[in-house]
């Protein structure tokens, strides 16, 4: 008989801790809100294959056990690090004798990613035979690390990082819960939880284990667990700093990093960018700020930044934090050092004053379409001149409202390709100019 000694009666807040029902979980509420596609197939029993794809501790295993605690199919949990091709096809054959028998087997692939081709193939004719239900998790993009014929099988479900918000949540339902720490009493900050919450990067197992140990190494004092932003400090390694997402620190750095890059100080764009993530900032709001600083700040100057900051953009949503901070430290370095040109946000600032005061006035007849003979018959399209009939490809024709016939609204600065840009402004202008004498 195994006795139970303090080495292996334990057990660790989050496997105690995970939720049972959809009643108890935490994020990912595009899938499993009342009403929402992951939540019906739950609640009505109906299981299809289906692949889980996102970062570690984004609830990926804690969905596939809520569903074997809901359906009433067999449950089997594998482990790709640990099983082979044997162990496969063994349980395959049980399941198949069990399907005969009119019993389902959901059967659970943890880091499915790390299957062979062969292993994944060894699952292909009992999935599309229905004999089994293939759940699998994967933290790599199952385009790349699932073969074709499987994936097209399974329907993919998209987790994300959890949001500060949804970590918050689930430490106050921990502190409250009697799996967690409600038989305890432990006096800890709003602030404090916060700090534990941002350090998580959105991986609620961290966020649980950082808990855990913190609430192991505070202070205790009449039997209350008194938490610290100085014990947070000392299990995580990092220090807390003030800020607030929705506060003044918030604008103050994402201020300083955008200036910063303005005044190409590369090292104080990085030294701000690294604030802000190791703070706990959702590194696709920076992203997106550097999306818009790519056209505000640079423009024609360097079309190429656009291009950098989305790909930086779709890196981030790949792979969330920490990974993606060395591609959000490329956009920033690339941003810093490229040539500046805020002209496209000049024009159009002068363009929406102009909108704004000219809301009423109607598009010239001659670039308005004509689809219909009334509307031919209101000279819809007449004089209409179309470039490519002509050898230079631009014509005399005006296209702004009659009261704006004369107004300009981009002027290309001489930077960067801008200076190309401008030449071509001139050419375009001539080119007009003569037209309008013939």
């Amino acid at each position: 008989m195994k006795q139970n000694t303090l080495f292996n009666a334990y057990e660790p807040l989050a496997s105690r801790i995970r939720p049972s029902t959809l009643e108890e979980y935490v994020g990912q509420k595009h899938l499993v809100d009342k009403g929402k596609i992951l939540w019906q197939f739950i609640e009505n029993d109906y299981i299809p294959s289906m692949i889980f794809w996102g970062p570690p501790g984004t609830g990926k295993t804690t969905l596939a056990r809520i569903i074997a605690n809901t359906t009433k199919a067999e449950f089997i949990n594998f482990s790709a690090v640990t099983s082979g091709i044997k162990d496969i096809k063994k349980v395959m054959k049980e399941a198949q004798q069990k399907n005969d028998l009119g019993i389902k087997t959901i059967v659970f692939v943890d880091e499915i990613h790390r299957f062979n081709k062969a292993q994944q193939d060894a699952f292909l004719p009992y999935v599309e035979k229905g004999s089994i239900i293939l759940i699998g998790a994967t933290t790599e993009n199952p385009s790349f690390e699932i073969n074709s014929a499987l994936l097209s099988r399974c329907k993919v479900f998209v987790l994300y990082a959890l949001l500060v918000e949804d970590i918050v949540e689930l430490i106050k339902k921990t502190l409250n819960s009697e799996k967690g720490y409600r038989d305890q009493q432990i006096e800890i900050s709003e602030e404090d939880i916060h700090i534990i919450a941002s350090f998580a990067s959105g991986d609620a197992r961290n966020a649980l284990n950082t808990l855990e140990m913190v609430i192991l190494n505070s202070p205790k004092e009449n039997d209350v667990i008194k938490v610290t932003s100085k014990i947070i400090e000392q299990c995580t390694n990092r220090k807390s700093m003030l800020y607030d997402k929705n506060g003044e620190e918030h604008y103050n750095l994402i201020s300083a990093l955008h200036k910063s890059m303005r005044n190409s100080d590369v090292d104080a764009a990085i030294y701000y960018l690294a604030r802000m993530l190791e703070a706990g900032e959702d590194p696709l709001y920076v992203a997106r700020r550097l999306v818009r600083f790519a056209s505000e700040d640079i423009g024609m100057a360097d079309s190429r930044a656009l291009q950098i900051a989305i790909a930086g953009y779709q890196a981030c949503h790949f792979l969330g934090m920490p990974e993606c901070s060395v591609h959000l430290t490329h956009v920033v370095t690339y941003l810093s050092l490229s040539v500046k040109s805020n002209s496209l946000y000049m024009a159009y600032e002068k363009a929406k004053n102009d909108a704004l005061k000219t809301l009423e006035e109607p598009v010239p007849l001659h670039i308005r379409n004509a689809p219909t003979k009334l509307m031919k018959d209101l000279h819809y399209g007449e004089g209409y001149q179309y470039a490519h009939d002509f050898e230079d490809k631009t014509t005399d024709m005006t296209c702004l409202p009659e009261k704006l016939k004369d107004q300009h609204y981009y002027f290309p600065t001489t930077q960067g390709s801008e200076a190309k840009v401008s030449i071509r402004m001139k050419q375009i202008k001539k080119l007009k100019e003569k037209n309008r004498k013939k």
